[in-house]
């Protein structure tokens, strides 16, 4: 009698791995290959089948034969970005800030909210005086987090119950206790902020009173790059936000804009129009051997690191219309990559995990889109512009034309999710969330 072995379903997606237990006869191959070794279908297999919906998915089944051995066979099914159903879960206990946090850090990280009955996640606790939470999963009997908070606000007790409670689950990455920084224009004027990702606890970082513009962290640093007109100039400085001081960073002739800081934290490029053409440079951290990389009069502009390094990424201007291209951070010739079906792409942003690059489409109106790092088919997923990605590789912060002015919102990409952030008064733009 032949065997019937267990099986993994691997969900290799952008946007975390799961694994879960299986027939083997949950999908109709595996069924069509245990049905020649001696297995019969069955209806309820049949129906499990159906039933999993993954964005990237990898399916490994391994299939017992009469004299033992055994096959592999892969099957691979791709779901588009923004059409993956969201984590149900359910909350009890919590009331006021408490509670409105935790359903707002867990909205914009793919998660609904339902009753206890159809729920994955079973999310309890109290909020009088400190925080206590405890979450659970239904499904597998396991107690994920139980645990009480103490020593910050109620707020920050609810941001890390978030988080604790994220990162409990297999190949997620809570990000609720992460910066942001942006641009805030009010009357003639902007100045730089940062903000919890959510944008509450807004902190000015200038007070230039002139015009400012693209605010970059370092990474793993307390620590922005933008461009400021405080000098009557565009130019680039860095600025310590530990201790309150900074520097010039770039101030050649011409624009000195959008600077864009390495992963590793050694490297800087940036647009500069120093020689004629606005062309993409890139130099060491303190400002060292500045390499040209660009020369064309193709208008560049949005530079972008991919997480290992080695490439960095940029809009260009070619025959009239915006491109994304790549080119090796070391020189070389630009790559364009395609982004089919969407056209004049513009502000890109390479995702933690190296595998999308998020970008602002400009088709009559602004729109976020994602499309694989190699370039392919793009997906248009809500209307806006100026996206970041978040250490999670799944959230982007991004801006909204809102009347005359722009608001922050918050968007989880496999599901289309959509928060607006809080806000302080004037218009809010240009986020960049701290890696």
């Amino acid at each position: 009698m032949n065997k019937m072995s267990l099986i993994t379903i691997e969900s290799r997606e952008a946007f975390g791995v799961r694994r879960v237990p299986a027939l083997l006869t949950i999908s109709r191959l595996a069924t069509k290959s245990s049905e020649s070794a001696g297995m019969r279908r069955t209806p309820s297999a049949s129906r499990l089948a159906r039933n999993f919906q993954f964005w990237m998915t990898s399916v490994i089944f391994a299939i017992g034969t009469a004299s033992g051995a055994e096959q592999e066979i892969e099957i691979k099914r791709t779901i588009e970005p923004g059409n993956t159903k969201p984590i149900l879960v359910s909350m009890s206990g919590f009331s006021g800030e408490a509670a409105q946090v935790l359903q707002f850090d867990l909205f914009v990280q793919g998660f609904a909210f339902t009753n206890a009955d159809s729920a994955q996640y079973l999310i309890s606790g109290s909020n009088n005086g400190n925080l206590q939470g405890r979450a659970a999963d239904r499904f597998s009997k396991n107690t994920l987090v139980s645990k009480a908070y103490s020593g910050v606000s109620l707020r920050r007790q609810a941001h890390t119950f978030a988080d604790d409670f994220v990162n409990a689950i297999p190949q997620h990455k809570g990000i609720a206790r992460t910066k942001i920084a942006f641009k805030n224009v009010a009357g003639s004027s902007s100045e730089i902020y940062i903000a919890d990702f959510d944008a509450h606890n807004a902190q000015a970082v200038t007070k230039d009173n002139t015009l400012v513009a693209a605010p970059c962290w370092a990474p793993g640093q307390m620590a922005l790059y933008y461009t400021s007109y405080k000098l009557n100039h565009p130019d680039i400085f860095y600025h310590n936000l530990s201790t309150g001081a900074r520097r010039t960073f770039a101030r050649y002739g011409g624009s000195n804009i959008s600077p864009a800081v390495s992963p590793d934290g050694s490297k800087v490029a940036m647009i500069l129009s120093k020689d004629g053409w606005t062309d993409l440079y890139v130099c060491n951290a303190d400002g060292t051997d500045l390499r040209r990389l660009t020369k064309s009069p193709q208008d560049e502009s949005s530079p972008c690191w991919s997480p290992d390094g080695r490439w960095i990424c940029f809009a260009a201007k070619i025959k009239e219309r915006r491109s994304l291209c790549k080119i090796s951070a070391s020189g070389g010739e630009p790559q364009r990559l395609p982004t089919n079906e969407v056209v004049n792409p513009t502000e890109p942003d390479w995702s933690p995990d190296g595998k999308w690059i998020v970008f602002t489409a400009m088709m009559g109106g602004f729109e976020i889109c994602v499309v694989p790092a190699e370039g392919g088919k793009a997906f248009v997923l809500v209307p806006g512009e100026d996206p970041s990605w978040a250490p999670n590789s799944r959230t982007v912060v991004f801006s909204r034309r809102q009347g005359g002015s722009r608001t922050l919102s918050l968007l989880d990409v496999p599901t289309k999710q959509v928060k607006d952030a809080s806000r302080i008064s004037g218009s809010n733009s240009q986020p960049n969330w701290a890696k």
